[in-house]
């Protein structure tokens, strides 16, 4: 049903004469009627009747007009939600990585509790092929991804990424271990992510600069289980160097060209003017320039 004339049943309701109808809503009085004449066909049922020289509204006409209100209110709520203008309100599903959720969620929580109440934050822990799933098929507004500049992600046509902040990357090697050069650690078991490929492909391709194959024998997703594994003798692996790290373990600089890890904040094309998802970006956008 058109929401223009459910307005004129309403109008109609409130006014009773479609002359007063016709002068408020600046129409003429023949469209009121003709307008009116298609609503009921649309309803598959009368709407007005003759009262004299007026018409009134019959009993299934005054139960639409009462649906009419709550229709052309929701319709406004909506337009004003949609709104580029408006107050950011609504629930903005976030899928991110641990280090993302840490590094640029937690820090704009208490910013959006304290000026934007409204906007609720629905966080999900996800890896990023994982999260550029869920964007694609619209279960998560926004996605904190990441790739290596040694493994650079491509990103899907459909979806805009904006750049946040990069961290640089290390190898962690056990604390009592004399060695200082990547090389040394040919004969190692190697430690990778257990669901993300990305630093699997940059351990293979320093390595394979440095003229061997790396050994890849454990997979774990936590770095803080990375650092166990490393702390108990098990292997070597890649950590960010920024982070904090176990007493048990020593960071050592990657031969050649240094790694870093960029993260990034990905969002379906089109979908960034939703003012709670630009609310979003920018205070991402802030938080990233800053860290």
């Amino acid at each position: 049903m058109d929401t223009r004339r459910l307005r004129l049943l309403l109008e109609l309701s409130r006014l009773g004469s479609m002359r007063e109808v016709a002068d408020e809503m600046h129409v003429t009085t023949s469209t009121v009627s003709q307008q009116l004449a298609v609503l009921a066909r649309e309803a598959g049922t009368t709407l007005i009747e003759p009262d004299g020289r007026r018409v009134r509204l019959t009993p299934a006409g005054r139960r639409l007009a009462e649906h009419a209100v709550t229709i052309l209110a929701a319709v406004e709520t909506a337009r004003l939600d949609l709104d580029p203008g408006a107050e950011p309100a609504g629930d903005v599903r976030v899928a991110g990585f641990a280090t993302a959720v840490r590094r640029s969620l937690l820090p704009i929580a208490a910013t959006l509790a304290a000026t934007h109440p409204r906007v609720r934050l629905l966080i999900h822990e996800h890896e990023p092929f994982e999260a550029f799933e869920l964007l694609a098929t619209d279960l998560m507004d926004l996605a904190l991804t990441y790739d290596y500049n040694l493994a650079p992600a491509a990103f899907d046509p459909a979806l805009t990424a904006m750049p946040l902040w990069e961290a640089p990357w290390g190898l962690a090697v056990p604390v009592e271990s004399r060695a200082t050069e990547f090389a040394a650690f040919r004969e190692h078991d190697w430690i990778v992510n257990s669901r993300n490929t990305a630093d699997e492909d940059v351990v293979r391709t320093v390595a394979a600069l440095e003229g061997f194959v790396p050994r890849i024998v454990h997979r774990a997703d936590s770095l803080d289980l990375v650092q166990d594994l490393i702390v108990a003798g098990l292997g070597v692996g890649l950590l960010p160097m920024d982070g904090t790290r176990l007493p048990g373990v020593r960071l050592l600089d990657l031969p050649g060209q240094q790694v870093r890890l960029r993260s990034y904040a990905v969002t379906r094309r089109g979908r960034s003017g939703w003012p709670p998802l630009a609310l979003m970006l920018r205070l991402l956008s802030a938080e990233g320039g800053a860290a």
